[in-house]
Order: structure tokens, then C-alpha cells, then sequence
């Protein structure tokens, strides 16, 4: 009996990921059924689309997969989510069922481990103040403050998949890093490269603090005033995680005394209201939450999730693959 694959994602979604070369590929897997008309994916087309389905493709929009769904799928062997986090369609009837479930996260964390990469060597480089300064008709007022990716420390908080990533490329450049996160041993961060470190070491002696934790009640505010107090003059902080991490008031009030310089692709919420002080601040460089895929970029979560489908098809490991039991500390 051929595979039958529901794409549980609406139009939009489906066009932007997927392009004609992946669509060739999800045909030649099985039967591939998706909607049709534009409009939200409600409950009631989800459960029409899943009906004896094996596979299910899901990504942003698509609702919680409860019971009344999934009893539609008797046979569902696999949700693979274009997409981040898992958190908003896993129900307690999927860890029930045993249905693997397997992410893209591992490709968004590439891009966002990527965009923190970035922040890191134009802050380092004091980009940011020096185009300022051309424009207003000095030149290399600050060249002093430029920095290179070279003898710094960068710390690394969370090591999970964008900043597993993150680490992965600093390896490339002759830098000390330092790593907190309390999902690993210190056996674990040495075989990445890395130290093992508490927050308070680590915001104490980086000169780069890069943010990719999770947001979960445990992390909530976890970038505090005293860990911000912590910081040396001209050390640079990056948010490419969630603002919830980051106590704002206290940042704010950090950044106030000029000493620091923060990137920030999140906050809380997002936007920021039209008079924060992060739109004014002369040492903030706020982005509107780019950092993971946007644009063409999202094809590669199309590509990710094809070529899950293909080893899934085939027998062979998933590299997205979504350990549910630790779904509460995960991004």
C-alpha cells in the first residue's frame, strides 16, 4: 500500500518552503495530499488532511495535534515539523502513541548560529559606531575600540542547536570559549571545544555573551542586573534567543552608564513599544527578529525536512530527531 503523506500546513507555508524540486522528491516518498484553498489550517482540515495518513508535515499554523485529530491516523508513524519548537502541536496523545516526532530546529539553528556570528565580528569591530561616525563626518574617531576574533573570550549561554551551532563555527577562529549549560557535563563542553562554566564566570570574563537558551519558566529574566553588573567595560551582549531571558529594565539601566553594547534580535514583547529605550539608546542594535530563516531561507527548512523524510523512507537515523521526554526544557 503506497505512503500516505499529509502536508498540515496552509498555503502560504507550503509555497514558501517547499520548491518544485522538493515537491518532486515528497511525491516519489508516497501520496502527498495538502490544501488547496487559502485560509487558516483549522482542526476540522487538519483531521480531513491526516485521515489515514502515515507521515504528517506540519510547521507554522498548524493546530495542536489532539485525539480528535490523530484518531483520524490510526497508522501515523512520523510528525516531522517544518519548523521550530514542537511545543505548540505535541500533545500528551502523541508521546501516548509513541509517534516519532522529528524538527527542523537543527536547520533554523544553523541560520540563527549564523546571524549570531555576524553580530559578533561587526560588534567586535565596532561597525556599528563607526558608520555612525562616517556619516556625521569623522573618520576613525573609535578605530581604537575595534576589536578581532582573536584572544577574546566568548561566552555561550545554552548549547543546544543554535548554540551548538554557534560553537561550532567560533572553533574556527582562535578564541576562548566558555559554555553554560546545565544539560551538560563538563566531559561534554571540553569534547566541543569549550569550558564548562557558571553564569556568573562567564558574564564576568567574555567579551562576546551570546544568548541561546531556552525560554522556559527556569531561564525567565536569568540575564539580570547583577550578572549584567558582572560584564566588563565595552563587553558586548547578543540576544538571538527570546527577550524573556533578558531582564530589559535592567539592561536598559546598564546600557545607560554606556559602558556595554548589546545586539538584540528579540525582546519582550516584540516590538518593543515606539518610546523603549532600546530605539534611542546609542549602544543597542535592535533587529526585528531575523536571526532565524526568513526569505529565501526558508527553503532550508523545505530541504531539512525532504531529507528527513528520505532517511525516515529508508531506514536510517533522523537528525531531527525530538527526545519528548525533555520537551519541557527545550527550546
Amino acid at each position: 500500500m503506497e505512503r500516505k503523506i499529509a502536508l498540515l500546513m496552509d498555503r502560504e507555508n507550503l509555497d514558501t518552503l517547499f520548491d518544485e524540486a522538493h515537491r518532486e522528491r515528497l511525491t516519489r516518498l508516497g501520496s502527498v495530499v495538502n490544501v488547496t484553498e487559502p485560509g487558516a489550517l483549522t482542526p476540522e482540515r487538519s483531521a480531513a488532511l491526516i485521515e489515514a495518513a502515515d507521515i504528517a508535515v506540519t510547521s507554522w499554523g498548524c493546530p495542536p495535534l489532539d485525539e480528535a485529530i490523530l484518531e483520524r491516523a490510526p497508522a501515523l508513524r512520523l510528525i516531522m515539523h517544518a519548523a521550530g519548537t514542537v511545543k505548540r502541536i505535541v500533545t500528551p496523545e502523541v508521546v501516548s502513541r509513541g509517534i516519532c516526532v522529528s524538527s527542523a530546529n537543527t536547520a533554523l539553528g544553523r541560520r540563527v548560529a549564523e546571524t549570531a556570528l555576524g553580530l559578533t565580528i561587526v560588534s567586535l569591530k565596532n561597525i556599528w559606531q563607526l558608520a555612525r561616525d562616517t556619516r556625521e563626518g569623522e573618520w576613525g574617531r573609535n578605530r581604537p575600540k575595534v576589536k578581532e576574533l582573536y584572544g577574546v573570550t566568548i561566552g555561550v549561554i545554552g548549547a543546544g542547536q543554535s548554540g551548538g551551532h554557534y560553537i561550532e563555527l567560533m572553533r574556527r577562529f582562535q578564541v576562548r570559549l566558555l559554555v553554560c549549560d546545565p544539560a551538560l557535563t563538563e566531559e561534554q563542553i571540553r569534547g566541543m571545544g569549550a569550558i564548562k562554566a557558571d553564569l556568573e564566570q562567564l558574564m564576568r570574563e567574555s567579551d562576546v555573551v551570546s544568548v541561546h537558551a531556552p525560554a522556559i519558566p527556569a531561564t525567565d529574566k536569568m540575564i539580570n542586573g547583577p550578572l549584567l553588573q558582572l560584564m566588563k567595560d565595552d563587553a558586548i551582549l547578543i540576544n538571538t534567543a527570546r527577550g524573556s531571558l533578558v531582564d530589559e529594565a535592567a539592561l536598559v539601566a546598564e546600557l545607560g552608564k554606556g559602558r556595554l553594547w548589546a545586539c538584540l534580535d528579540v525582546t519582550n514583547p516584540e516590538p518593543p513599544a515606539p518610546d523603549h529605550p532600546f530605539r534611542t539608546l546609542p549602544n543597542v542594535t535592535l533587529i526585528p527578529h531575523i536571526a532565524g530563516v526568513v526569505t529565501n531561507g526558508l527553503r532550508s527548512l523545505g530541504e531539512f525536512t525532504v531529507a528527513e523524510l528520505e532517511a525516515f523512507s529508508e531506514g536510517r537515523p533522523l537528525i531531527g530527531t525530538v527526545q519528548l521526554a525533555r520537551l519541557s526544557t527545550l527550546a
